[in-house]
C-alpha cells in the first residue's frame, strides 16, 4: 500500500511538472511574434527553400512585419519593415548589438578577432575606433584615392581592347578584378592581379565568392549545434581552407612591408597607417594577428559588395534604356565629354546618386544584412523577443515592399530624387550597410568606389548587351549567400566614345 501511495504521489508530480512546462512554453510561444508553425526537431528548416530572402518576404506577407522561425534548435526573429528595424538597430541597439556567429565564420577562430563578429566589448571598440580614424577616415581616402584612378585607367584600357577588337566581354569579372586591385591598393599599394580577368583574378575571385557563399549558405551545424564537432556539410572545413589562403597572402605582405620599413621605406596606404599606428598607441595596439583578421574582413566584403553592386547596376541600365541614356546625359553636362572624371564630380550628379540608391534598394548586398543577437529579452511592438535569439533584418524585403514604394520591382531612380532618402543608416527604409552600432564600417569606400565606378563606364563607352540578348529577355536571377550575385553574368560589348 505505501509503495502505491509513494507511486502516485511521483506519478502525480511528474505530471504536475510536465503540465506546468507545457504550460510555460506555450505562454512564452503566445508572446513570441507570429510565424508558421514548426515542425518536430527541424522546425521551420524547410520553410528557407534555395532562395531565404525570397521564401522569408513571402511568409512575412502571412504573418507580419515581425515574425517567429524555429530553425533547428534556434528562435529566429525576422524583422522586415523599417519601423521595426528602426526598434531594434537603433532604439534597442545596445540590446541587439552582438552577433550570431556561424559554424563557417569560425574557422580559424576568426570570430575572435573580426570587427564584425566580435561582441561590442573593449577589442571590438578598439578595433571600430581604428576602422574610422586610420583606414576609412576621409583623410586615408583622399590620400589614397589617385591609386584608385590608376585602376580605372587599367580597366579602361582593357575595356577599350576589347572594343577595338570587336569582343564581348564579360562585365562582373572585368569589375570585380578593377576593384581587387583598386582596394589592394587602397590598403597595401599593390596589384594582387596584374591584369583584368586573368588566372590569378579568377582564383581571388573563386576565393572571395565561396567564402561568401559558404558564410551565407544555411548550415545544419547552426541549427543543431551539438553537431558542429561533425561538421556534416563539411562548411567549416571549407572555411578554414579559404580563409587560410587570404591570410597567407597577407601574411607575406606584411612581413614584406616591415622588412621595406627597416629601410624607411614609408607607403602612404591603410597598412602604414595601422603600423603607424602601433608604434604611437601604446594602450591598445592592434597584434599582428588582429591585423591579419582585420583585413581578411575588409577585403572580402569590399570586393564583393562594391563589385556586385556595380555589375548590378550596369545590369538594370542595360535593361532600361531611357534610365541609361538619362545617366549619360548627366554625366556629359557636369563633367564634359572629354574631362577626366574624379571623385570629386559625385557629388555633382544627382541622378548617378539615384542610381546608385535604386540598386541598393533593389539588389542590397547582404539582404539579412548580418545576424543579429539578442542580449536580453525585450519587447518590441507588443512581442517578446527572447534572450539568443537570431535577429535577421531583411533588407530586401523592405526594398520590395509596396507600401513603402510605389512600383517596387521597377528600377526607377526619379524615386530618390524627389526625396532626401539615404544609404547611410539614417533613413530605414533603405539600410544596405545596417545601421546603428553595427553599421558597415566600409561604408565610406564602398560610397566612393561604386560611384566612381559605374560614372567611369558610363563616361567613357556606350555598351550594348552581347550574343544577341536584348534588354527583355535578360537573366536578373540572384545566386544567393551572404550577398546576392548575378546568377549569369552579364556580357556585354563596349564602343568607346573617346579617344584615350
Amino acid at each position: 500500500m505505501d509503495m502505491l501511495v509513494i507511486t502516485l504521489v511521483c506519478a502525480s508530480t511528474l505530471t504536475f511538472f510536465i503540465l506546468r512546462l507545457l504550460y510555460n512554453q506555450t505562454q512564452n510561444s503566445s508572446k513570441l511574434p507570429p510565424g508558421p508553425r514548426p515542425y518536430p526537431i527541424i522546425g521551420n528548416i524547410l520553410e528557407l527553400g534555395t532562395n531565404p530572402h525570397i521564401s522569408l518576404t513571402k511568409l512575412s506577407k502571412i504573418y507580419g512585419p515581425i515574425m517567429t522561425l524555429k530553425l533547428g534548435t534556434i528562435t529566429t526573429i525576422v524583422i522586415s519593415s523599417p519601423q521595426l528595424a528602426k526598434q531594434v538597430l537603433q532604439e534597442n541597439g545596445q540590446t541587439f548589438s552582438s552577433r550570431i556567429v556561424s559554424h563557417a565564420v569560425q574557422a580559424v577562430e576568426h570570430q575572435k578577432c573580426s570587427a564584425v563578429w566580435l561582441p561590442p566589448l573593449a577589442k571590438w571598440r578598439n578595433l571600430k575606433r581604428v576602422c574610422a580614424t586610420k583606414v576609412f577616415s576621409t583623410q586615408m581616402l583622399d590620400s589614397t584615392k589617385v591609386l584608385r584612378q590608376e585602376k580605372l585607367k587599367e580597366l579602361l584600357d582593357f575595356v577599350k581592347e576589347k572594343s577595338n577588337k570587336g569582343e564581348a566581354l564579360d562585365l562582373g569579372e572585368a569589375v570585380f578584378s578593377t576593384v581587387l586591385n583598386s582596394i589592394s591598393n587602397t590598403f597595401f599599394s599593390v596589384d594582387l592581379t596584374h591584369s583584368t580577368c586573368d588566372e590569378k583574378s579568377q582564383e581571388f575571385k573563386n576565393i572571395i565568392w565561396k567564402i561568401m557563399e559558404y558564410a551565407g549558405k544555411p548550415n545544419v551545424a547552426d541549427f543543431f549545434p551539438i553537431l558542429r564537432p561533425l561538421d556534416p556539410q563539411g562548411v567549416h572545413a571549407k572555411m578554414s581552407h579559404y580563409f587560410m589562403k587570404l591570410l597567407k597572402i597577407f601574411d607575406g605582405i606584411i612581413e614584406e612591408r616591415m622588412y621595406s620599413r627597416t629601410e624607411s621605406k614609408v607607403c602612404n596606404d591603410v597598412l602604414d597607417s595601422l603600423l603607424c599606428n602601433n608604434v604611437e598607441e601604446t594602450s591598445s595596439p592592434l597584434s599582428c594577428k588582429e591585423i591579419l583578421h582585420l583585413f581578411l574582413d575588409l577585403f572580402v566584403a569590399g570586393i564583393d559588395t562594391t563589385s556586385s553592386t556595380v555589375e548590378w547596376a550596369m545590369a538594370e541600365l542595360l535593361r532600361n534604356p531611357n534610365k541609361l541614356a538619362k545617366a549619360k546625359e548627366e554625366l556629359c553636362e557636369v563633367v564634359g565629354e572629354d574631362a577626366p572624371l574624379e571623385e570629386s564630380h559625385i557629388s555633382k550628379l544627382p541622378y548617378l546618386q539615384a542610381v546608385v540608391k535604386e540598386t541598393f534598394r533593389l539588389h542590397p548586398p547582404a539582404p539579412f544584412l548580418l545576424p543579429h543577437k539578442c542580449d536580453e529579452v525585450v519587447n518590441i511592438s507588443g512581442f517578446q523577443v527572447p534572450k539568443d535569439a537570431q535577429v535577421f533584418v531583411n533588407v530586401w524585403a523592405m526594398g520590395r515592399d509596396p507600401t513603402i514604394w510605389e512600383n517596387p520591382n521597377m528600377f526607377e531612380p526619379e524615386r530618390f530624387l524627389k526625396c532626401e532618402i539615404n544609404f547611410k543608416g539614417n533613413n530605414f527604409e533603405l539600410i544596405p550597410f545596417g545601421a546603428g552600432k553595427r553599421i558597415c564600417p566600409g561604408l565610406p569606400l564602398a560610397h566612393r568606389s561604386v560611384h566612381l565606378m559605374v560614372a567611369f563606364l558610363l563616361h567613357n563607352f556606350e555598351w550594348k548587351l552581347a550574343d544577341g540578348l536584348t534588354p527583355e529577355n535578360m537573366n536578373m536571377v540572384e545566386h544567393f549567400g551572404l550577398t546576392l550575385k548575378k546568377m549569369q553574368p552579364l556580357r556585354v560589348q563596349a564602343i568607346s566614345v573617346k579617344d584615350n
